[in-house]
């Protein structure tokens, strides 16, 4: 566990040190998406008069504009044909809705929640439902933002032990016309993570082999957006490694489980209208079949089919 916990100290420390000179060539008007290259008209003397004349804002003058206001509350709904967390499918292949909210303080502070169905490898119990409770703080880091915080993974009316909570510390920025966000998600040890089962067919009997063992989680991840200039759609890849204990939880299932392995995406974002986005996104990870066998029956569909193998996901999502 400590090695995992320098790892995860490590890469905060180096991002946080990395952030000023990361993102020290761009100015301040950096954007995603193709730099606009026109020259700006010339400025002329009757141009100047008009101005100069214009009429006084009296508001403004007195002070009387309004002010932004402290907290915001924004949220959204989602409609996705899979639900994958970290390349793996906790839906069981199959549609999935889901929600959140977050309220937002203009000191930098936030708290949310977010939730999705389950089904499958994700059956956790009561309402096959996670629950995501959330809590952080941004603030700007050179010409970046550092976000961090801590998630509570809950199972609402499912196993208790199933539960868990993990910190994250995510640095963003924009080099050029890309938009750019280094990540690192660690997990303390907990019951939740730990190595109860050996094997998926030691689940399925119930027959623990060490009940009560607790482990932890390291996630690290990068991610880049490009905005097509004068377009509504925006291309984005993803790329993340895991790192955590190659069995099963208390419940059959795992973060990692395989101990360590790699997931991305590729896809691309539409926004046709200010509040709806349309997104497309090809979903793999490098765990073979042969490789998570021994996970076998929990680590399939109720089909008998892969969980962690390539799969292009659909999704629909309106937000306030």
């Amino acid at each position: 566990m400590s090695f995992r916990f320098t790892q995860a100290a490590s890469a905060v420390a180096l991002l946080a040190c990395l952030a000023s000179p990361a993102f020290a060539a761009e100015t301040d008007g950096a954007q995603a998406g193709p730099v606009d290259t026109s020259t700006k008209p010339e400025i002329n003397d009757a141009a100047v008069a008009v101005r100069a004349i214009a009429p006084i804002d009296l508001a403004a003058a007195m002070g009387q504009e309004e002010a932004a206001p402290a907290i915001t509350i924004s949220g959204s709904a989602t409609l996705t044909s899979d639900y994958r967390f970290r390349g793996v499918s906790q839906s069981d292949e199959g549609m999935a809705v889901q929600g959140g909210f977050t309220i937002a303080h203009d000191s930098g502070f936030y708290a949310g929640a977010w939730g999705s169905n389950l089904a499958g490898w994700g059956t956790f119990g009561g309402a096959n439902m996670e629950l995501d409770l959330i809590a952080g703080f941004k603030f700007p880091v050179g010409e970046g933002t550092l976000d961090t915080g801590v998630t509570w993974y809950m199972y609402p009316s499912g196993a208790d032990e199933t539960d868990f909570a993990e910190l994250y510390a995510k640095l963003s920025g924009t080099v050029g016309p890309v938009a750019l966000t280094a990540g690192v998600a660690y997990a303390p040890s907990q019951e939740a993570l730990g190595k109860v089962f050996n094997t998926g067919a030691r689940a399925a009997a119930g027959l623990p082999n060490k009940p009560g063992d607790k482990e932890d989680n390291l996630y690290l991840s990068g991610d880049a957006v490009y905005g097509i200039a004068d377009t509504p759609v925006s291309l984005k890849a993803h790329i993340g490694y895991s790192d955590g204990n190659a069995g099963l939880g208390p419940n059959g299932t795992s973060v990692a489980p395989t101990g360590t392995y790699l997931d991305w995406l590729i896809g691309a974002d539409v926004v046709p209208t200010p509040g709806l986005t349309l997104s497309v996104a090809y979903v793999d990870t490098d765990i073979s079949q042969a490789e998570s066998a021994y996970l076998l029956p929990n680590f399939a569909t109720l089909a008998g089919n892969p969980i962690a193998d390539a799969t292009v996901v659909f999704s629909v999502t309106a937000s306030f």
